[in-house]
């Protein structure tokens, strides 16, 4: 089994925002739930996706269910 890992530039670029921003995320406790080996910060690609499905919304007021996205 091959687990997939995106590097902070990697995910940023994914979700189109700045680095800066996961690294204030990292510090307050927010987004995927990531790796720090020997320095370097590193997301597995299933934490990423997991963190995506949690974030899915059907309006601003809730959370979409999971019948709602099958």
């Amino acid at each position: 089994m091959s687990i997939k890992h995106l590097n902070q530039r990697q995910l940023a670029d994914r979700w189109g925002i700045s680095e800066a921003s996961l690294e204030r995320w990292r510090s307050e406790g927010i987004g995927p739930i990531h790796l720090k080996i020997h320095g370097r910060v590193l997301y597995r690609q299933e934490d990423i996706e997991a963190y995506e499905v949690q974030c899915l919304k059907t309006s601003t007021s809730k959370r979409a269910t999971v019948e709602e996205m099958a």
